[in-house]
């Protein structure tokens, strides 16, 4: 079986699961980040390098105040627990999207986190948090545009590799990209880094997306034939 080096997912469905077994949409997020515990580290554990969750974005602030605080504090819990079971497992874990108008309590976990997990060899997590992919390219170019004003950088050289060091993470493209929940569209993730990325949409709803499902995802990448806009001639001669 091939194994992808970047995998993505959206993970999606949760207050979908919670619904639908009569409970509160909080007992689906909190049941969606249990089995994200357990599917990360399987992921890892399969040979994948790099891991993208794309766990809220920016138009997620939308939702109730309920909601929303709710989340902030699970994230702030997991992100503890994950500090202490991948920096275990030399796992380096980033965070990809814009700070504000995120809580100091969440801002300081995640600077601590960086900064402590940032010589870690073996693998990368990337949390996106208030992410926005065309946020992202926004703020890249933002940045990018300073870099010239000042002088450190000179326009006539910048091509699409050094654009991508200007992204929140300087990180590989995306091999995998799966969504749960069903729904059949990207929703504003990765977009310059999913650019030749295979997709994989289920309709399982993320709390049931276990093992066996990322085994089908990975199955299922296994059998498509990358190209890159080339032609695979060994099996067209077949």
């Amino acid at each position: 079986m091939k194994i992808p080096n970047h995998v993505g997912i959206i993970v999606d469905g949760n207050g979908r699961w919670a619904v639908k077994k009569g409970k509160k949409r909080s007992e689906g997020h909190l049941a969606g980040s249990k089995n994200l515990d357990n599917l990360c580290q399987y992921i890892f554990d399969k040979g994948i390098k790099v891991l993208s969750l794309y766990v809220f974005s920016t138009e997620n602030f939308k939702r109730s105040d309920e909601e929303v605080n709710y989340l902030m504090d699970l994230f702030v819990k997991k992100f503890k627990n994950d500090f202490k079971i991948f920096s275990k497992k030399d796992i380096r874990i980033v965070f990809s999207g814009r700070r504000e108008p995120l809580k100091k309590e969440i801002l300081d976990i995640i600077d601590d986190i960086t900064c402590k997990t940032k010589d870690n060899k073996s693998g990368i997590l990337n949390f996106c948090l208030n992410y926005g992919s065309h946020a992202e390219i926004v703020d890249a170019c933002k940045k990018i545009n300073l870099e010239v004003i000042n002088n450190n950088l000179n326009i006539d050289i910048i091509d699409e590799k050094i654009f991508k060091k200007y992204l929140y993470n300087d990180l590989p493209d995306l091999d995998l990209l799966i969504r749960t929940g069903g729904e059949l569209r990207l929703s504003n993730f990765m977009l310059w880094q999913s650019a030749y990325a295979e997709f994989y949409f289920t309709d399982v709803l993320f709390p049931d997306f276990n093992s066996d499902e990322f085994d089908k995802a990975l199955l299922s990448y296994s059998n498509r034939d990358r190209r890159f806009g080339g032609i695979n001639y060994e099996k067209k001669n077949n």
